[in-house]
Parts: C-alpha cells; sequence; structure tokens
C-alpha cells in the first residue's frame, strides 16, 4: 500500500494522494504539460531542472521505460505529479517501470492527485512554487505553505550549469565532405545530437562557457545552441558568446533556451510567461510562408518581440497562434536562426526536422568540411 503524500501550493492549496518514485520531500517550481505520451523523455529532460511535472494525461507509466528514451544522463524533474500511475506496464521495449526509474535516481512522484484542477488553478494563476511532502496532519499544512513561499526563483540557480557538460566531447567524427558542427550545451536533450549525427555529420559538444573564439577555433561549419533550464539572463556569458559568433556570420541555429539567448546577444530582452509553454501541441506559424506546424515545446520565457532592434538585421520569423509569443528570429542576409520550439520533438511531433536540414545547408557551404 502506498503512502499518502501531499502537494501544497504557496498560495495555500493543497492536493492529496498516494507516493510513488523515491520516498523523499520535493521544493520546486510546479509546471504543466499537456503531452500525452513521452513521460520518460520528460523526466529526463535538463529544461525541467528546479520544477516539478504536472502531466495532464491522466494514465502515466502503460508502457514503462527503455534506455534508448532517455534524453540525457539522469531524470531532471524535481517530481512528477499524475492522475493514475499504471503499475502493470505492458510494451515490447521496456526495460522496467516508472516507478522503479524514479527511485533509482532519488526523484518522487505522487498519484491520485486531481490534476485537472491542479493544472485549472496553475493556468489561471500561473506557476507557482510548492511542497510535495508525506503525510501530515492539516495543522502542519501551513508550515509547508511557509516552505513554498520561501524557494528562492529558479533564476538564482545556476542550472545551466548543473545540467551541461563540463569539458568538450566529440559526439561523432561524420562522414568526409560533411561539416563540423559545434554544440554549445546549455542542458542538451541528446535527440538535438542524434538529429545531427543522423545527418552525418560531425558533432562535437562543448559546454556552455565556452567562448565564441573557443568555438572557432574547431572550425565549425556552424554553431548549435541548444535548449537548457532556467532563466536566459543567468547565463549572460553564453549570450556574448553568441553575440561574438553572430559578428562573424558563421551559420547558427538556435533550439529554445538558444532562441531566448540568441534574442538577448542581438540586443533584445526577454521575459517570463505566466504559465510557460509545455507540450506536445502547439500551433507556431511561420511567418513567410503562412504555414502552420504542430511543435512540442518546454520553456518558461520568451523573446519579446517589441524589443527586437530593426538594426541588428534580425526579424521576428514565428509567432505562436495561442498567445502571439515569439516562436522564431531570423536574419535578414546572415545563416542564422532561432526557433523557440523543439524541431527534434521527443517526445512530440515531428513537423519541423526540417530545420535541421535548412541549417545544414548553410553549414556545408560554410568551408570548414571534414577531410
Amino acid at each position: 500500500m502506498s503512502e499518502r503524500a501531499v502537494l501544497v501550493l504557496e498560495d495555500g492549496s493543497a492536493f492529496w494522494g498516494w507516493r510513488f518514485g523515491a520516498t523523499v520531500d520535493a521544493a520546486a517550481e510546479v509546471v504543466f504539460n499537456t503531452s500525452m505520451t513521452g513521460y520518460q523523455e520528460i523526466c529526463t529532460d535538463a529544461s525541467y531542472r528546479g520544477q516539478m511535472v504536472v502531466l495532464t494525461h491522466p494514465l502515466i507509466g502503460n508502457y514503462g521505460v527503455t534506455t534508448g528514451d532517455d534524453e540525457s544522463r539522469q531524470p531532471w524533474v524535481s517530481a512528477l505529479i499524475v492522475r493514475e500511475y499504471y503499475r502493470d506496464h505492458s510494451n515490447w521495449r521496456a526495460e522496467g517501470d516508472l516507478d522503479a526509474f524514479l527511485m533509482s535516481a532519488g526523484v518522487p512522484g505522487i498519484f491520485g492527485v486531481d490534476t485537472r484542477s491542479l493544472t485549472r488553478r496553475l493556468r489561471s494563476k500561473g506557476t507557482m512554487r510548492g511542497i510535495l511532502a508525506g503525510e501530515v496532519d492539516e495543522a502542519a499544512l501551513d508550515g509547508l505553505v511557509v516552505r513554498a513561499r520561501a524557494i528562492p526563483p529558479i533564476g538564482e540557480h545556476d542550472v545551466v550549469g548543473e545540467t551541461a557538460v563540463e569539458r568538450s566531447y566529440e559526439a561523432s567524427a561524420g562522414d568526409p565532405g560533411m561539416p563540423r558542427i559545434v554544440v554549445v550545451d546549455c542542458g542538451i536533450k541528446q535527440n538535438i545530437v542524434r538529429s545531427l549525427q543522423r545527418r552525418r555529420v560531425g558533432v562535437v559538444v562543448v559546454p556552455p562557457r565556452a567562448t565564441a573564439g573557443e568555438i572557432l577555433a574547431l572550425r565549425p561549419g556552424g554553431v548549435v545552441v541548444s535548449n537548457g533550464p532556467g532563466d536566459p539572463a543567468a547565463v549572460p556569458h553564453v549570450a556574448r558568446s553568441v553575440r561574438g559568433l553572430v559578428e562573424v556570420g558563421i551559420p547558427l541555429l538556435g533550439i529554445c533556451l538558444g532562441h531566448q539567448l540568441l534574442g538577448l546577444a542581438i540586443g533584445a530582452t526577454t521575459s517570463r510567461l505566466k504559465f510557460g509553454h509545455h507540450g506536445g501541441n502547439h500551433p507556431v506559424k511561420d511567418l513567410s510562408t503562412g504555414e502552420v506546424h504542430i511543435t512540442s515545446q518546454n520553456h518558461e520565457y520568451q523573446v519579446d518581440a517589441p524589443a527586437v532592434p530593426a538594426a541588428s538585421g534580425f526579424a521576428v520569423s514565428q509567432v505562436n497562434i495561442n498567445d502571439r509569443s515569439v516562436e522564431g528570429l531570423a536574419h535578414a542576409s546572415k545563416p542564422i536562426f532561432s526557433v523557440q520550439y523543439h524541431p527534434e520533438g521527443s517526445p512530440g511531433p515531428q513537423d519541423n526536422p526540417y530545420l535541421f536540414d535548412r541549417f545544414l545547408r548553410a553549414a556545408s557551404q560554410s568551408g570548414a568540411l571534414q577531410t
């Protein structure tokens, strides 16, 4: 029989359920994700560092877990909050169950929660801080509220430094005649690397403190600035490196946090969304073609459209149909562009891998090829 547990938010609301995963408490921001599948990829997405994730799909755990679906070296969510946890998983690929997966990583979970009510609260009031704790009496709930309100903002933590690599490494040598791509790891999802490897290019992954000079010394055909957690303003050193790369004009693709960092590098500002975009069903319109793509997203911050300097040569290239937030930036003449969403999916739709092909066409023409 599972132990009772409670999630208490900073507004004083309490949501009861039962534990699974590790039997430890958690203190973090609480956000919701609308994807119907991909709980393992969500758990191992470093962009969730410092956050508990509410899954709006009501049935979780039914297909187990498998190593091949990990998006990084470990789960990064602070806790997983679900309506129904299904213990008797069934899938030919499964190597284990979600309960044991979280337990081995020290990540707590809670099931039996009214996730619809919880999601509606977060949608109306915005992202809130919360405490996940074992069973307590009613008198102790006020103390948990106080603890929730004392949780430091995520921008005060070096969440990028905690999740990214510390040293450069070669992920793939690439085929002769194909460009070398340097990927700046800000908390990267591995399917970004796999998406490049499938296109047979050389891939070198560097830490977020790599300077523009250090990156260019690797003679890349292009640079990808990856996704990652937290506030882009908290990593100004990465924005400085991106600024140096933009000045050189090397082909560059920014993804999610990388998109926001490109915005800061060109003199724009960023701000926090009310409750973020987390899920695999966000419609995005390409302003040059009029096409709409369904995208996978996971971010709390946005580039502020009015702050994009016209003199920079950049313009907003894509927008979110739901809230009109900026989903892409592109330079008028340089092969530099970015997207707020995840072209690699995992989880999510596969509408957008063409962006890797567009980027690599530019990288192939830059002259720095494998020999």
